[in-house]
Formats: structure tokens, sequence, C-alpha cells
């Protein structure tokens, strides 16, 4: 039967998923699919939590809809509370919406009404780095910069600004150490706020470790430390978006508390929900609360599906999974064995430019040349090659192009679900290497 979907793409039928088992997700045709990326870093539970499901289904059965407009619920309150509760500094107050695209649009919206309610209404401009994501909503895009993504609708976009990102692998000079570097990217950010007036910035929003744009690069020792304080001088606030690299993913339940630095207004959401519910949530200061509530008493934006009994009770068995079973606290452990498993397998391959990333977010970034880091041209389609070929092996990653610049580069992503066993992780880097091998080989290299 012809699909009615418009699918991500409409050259080719995508095969039919039909139950999740652990790490798999289990085909139409009985094909077995092993899933190293948790899609795009969301399953991080795999595909059969019993108790997570469990939890869905009574909260639909005893309550599924209320709108935030005339009530709360009990799922809501507890995991904005649990959210709170672990979150670094006076991240005191959740809010709780759809995806990740939503939690940073909220964020934005949160960050100019914060200054309107203070009286300065100039503060309207934000500041972002290239190559970094944050949605597909208009103003999530807008700010993000991937240049790739936002081309097609550039016209349609705001005029925000980017600076570099804390991109070790090809921003670092020879001989510049982290503290450097990371001197050198602060007094970047320090002059755009000035070129602009910092009487008109209102935000710096940045991914702790950055992910489908740059491959799980994160950020060298003590580079947000020394962003926090530019801000700090101009009075604009820190936005961290932890949508892919947050709950836990890299370690910690939070990714900024590996960073020693506090944002005002934190994003997070796939592994939030883990894939069993679509949620997002934005955590904010109590002064940016305390300045609306003194205020105009009301935040000037809403969706209908914001605070969802159903997804709020999901995210809170997730949170439990998380937490109180202890599966962030293996991340750590589990993250160094695959990180030595990749070494071991692709420390000397001659087309693996770096091994990065933190905890269960790993990126491999692949070249043509190692020597000189150049890249495979782009219409070798090198990482769309390398999806092919895993999925030819029943794996699932996540490779993305333009890596260097939205154009030239490649990379791909492991994140698998945190319940992934020694086993799982040798036999997701066995087929990986089969994946790369037969992808660099069918492009000629």
């Amino acid at each position: 039967m012809a699909s009615h979907i418009l699918h991500r793409t409409t050259d080719r039928d995508l095969p039919v998923a039909v139950r999740g088992d652990g790490l798999y997700i289990v085909a139409a045709d009985g094909r077995r699919y092993l899933d190293a990326s948790g899609g795009p870093a969301v399953s991080c539970l795999g595909h059969s939590d019993a108790a997570v499901a469990e939890a869905v289904a009574d909260q639909a059965r005893r309550l599924a809809y209320a709108h935030t407009g005339f009530f709360t619920s009990e799922a809501a309150e507890e995991l904005a509370l649990r959210l709170t509760a672990a979150a670094p500094g006076d991240l005191d107050y959740a809010y709780l919406v759809s995806g990740g695209s939503e939690a940073n649009e909220a964020a934005l919206k949160l960050a100019r009404q914060y200054f309107l309610e203070k009286g300065e209404s100039a503060r309207h401009r934000f500041i972002a780095r290239r190559q970094s994501y944050h949605g597909n909503t208009i103003g999530a895009l807008s700010v993000g910069g991937n240049m790739a993504r936002r081309e097609p609708y550039r016209p349609i976009l705001m005029d925000w600004s980017h600076v570099s990102p804390c991109y070790g692998y090809r921003g670092q000079e020879e001989g510049e150490s982290d503290a450097a570097y990371g001197d050198r990217l602060a007094a970047e950010l320090d002059a755009e706020i000035r070129r602009l007036g910092p009487e008109s910035v209102a935000g710096f929003i940045a991914e702790p470790v950055v992910g489908a744009s740059l491959g799980a690069a994160p950020a060298v020792p003590g580079y947000f430390r020394k962003v926090r304080e530019v801000l700090d001088r101009h009075g604009v606030l820190l936005i961290l978006d932890e949508v892919m690299c947050g709950m836990g993913r890299c370690g910690s339940l939070y990714a900024c508390e590996q960073e020693d630095v506090v944002p005002d207004i934190l994003t997070c959401a796939k592994g939030l929900g883990a894939s069993y519910v679509s949620i997002g949530a934005m955590l904010l200061s109590r002064r940016i609360r305390d300045a609306i509530a003194a205020g105009s008493g009301a935040f000037q934006h809403g969706h209908t599906y914001l605070g969802h009994p159903v997804a709020a009770a999901g995210a809170l068995a997730v949170h439990r999974r998380l937490v109180d079973d202890g599966l962030v606290e293996g991340v750590a452990a589990k993250g160094a064995l695959l990180e030595r498993l990749l070494l071991e397998r692709f420390g000397n391959h001659p087309h693996v430019g770096e091994i990065r990333g933190r905890g269960l977010f790993l990126g491999l970034e692949l070249v043509r040349d190692r020597t000189t880091k150049a890249p495979f041209e782009p219409s070798v389609k090198l990482h769309q090659r390398i999806k092919r070929a895993a999925l030819e092996r029943d794996m699932i990653c996540y490779p993305g192009g333009g890596t260097i610049d939205g154009v030239r580069g490649d990379h791909v992503i492991l994140a698998p679900p945190f319940i992934a066993g020694d086993a799982d992780l040798s036999e997701i880097v066995g087929r990986l290497g089969e994946a790369v091998d037969a992808a660099i080989d069918g492009a000629g290299g």
C-alpha cells in the first residue's frame, strides 16, 4: 500500500517498525536493527522499558489532558520538582513543552520578556555559535548556526549573530593551549557584544557538547567559565541547550555540571522522554521568574500541549529510571569502554581524524587525509554512505555532513541506550567499523 505520509525523503520506501526489544527496533519483515545512536540520542532507556510504558498507560487511564490555562497536574508538578531539585544553582522553575525546538523557542522569548520586565527594552539580539543546532522552528533555526539547515529558509529567518564554536580539532592553533584557545574565543564573544552594543544583547545560547552539527564536540576545559564572565560583564543571559547532550548522556544528569557553570536558562528534551513521550523542558533561574512575577505576572507564550499529563508522567518515570535506578551513574564507565573500543578500532584509521565526546555521546570525524585534515569532497556524501552501509548491517547510527562549515566535512555519532552491555558496545563498534570501511571503499577512498 502506498504511503500517504510526507516522509523526510521521497526517494525510497522506509521499513515499517513494529516492535521495540531493548536495544533493537524490529521491522515488519523481521529484521532487527541495533540502535547504536538512540535515534538522534533520544532512546536512552532502549525500546521496551516496562516501567515507563506502564506509567504512560496509567496516566492516560486516569487523566489524559488538562489545559494549563485552567489546571496543573500531579505528574507535571512532580516532574518539575525533580528536574529543578537536581539542577545546578538556582534553576528553580520548569516550563514543560513538547520537544527541544519548543524549549529553545521558549527560552528566546523568555529572555526577551525578562528584559522587558526589567525596563531594558532595547535588549532583543541573540548570539550563538557557528555549527550549532538549536531546533527547526523559525526562532530556533534563526539562532542556530547550522548553515545547511538554515539556507532554504534564510529569507524568513531573523538576522542574529554567530561567533566561532569551541571546536578544538580545527579551531585550536598549533601549540595553542586550551586556556589560550578559551581566552581567544571569549575575547571574540566580548568583541561581538561590544560591536552590537551591550545594551541590545539579550542572550548567548550554546550546547555544552555540540551534537548534530559538529559530531559530539565538547568545549575545552574552562571555556564556559570564561564565557560566563564575559556575559556577566555585559548583563547578558547564558542559555545552555542540553536537548541532545543532557539527561545523563554525557555522564552527569545535566551536562553543564561538568563545565562548573550555571546558566540562567537551560533546555532539555530527547533523553527526558527517552522516546516514550514527546516532551521538553526549559529550566529558568529564580531571578527570571521573580522579575515576571513582580512585573506583568504572566509569561507571554504558550502551546496547547504544555505540561501534558501523559507526557509528564512518562518523563517522570524516565527520570526515576535514570536517577533512582542508577543508570546515569553507569554512563561514565560505559562511555569509557566505548571510547576505548573506538580507539582500538579507529585510533590508527587513515580516514578518522578525531574520536571525541563524553560519556555515551561519542563522535568520529572522517577525513580524506589524516595529516592535513582535508575532508572528503561534499559530492561524495560520505555520511550518507555510512548511514546506508550501517543499515545494511542492521544497525542505526547518526551520521552528519557539513561538519566544518555547513558544506564540507563528515562525522558519525554513537549514542547508545544506557542499558547497553559490554557485548553490545563491542558489537556496535564492530558493525560501525565494517560500515565505515565499506562506505569509504565505495567512495573510492
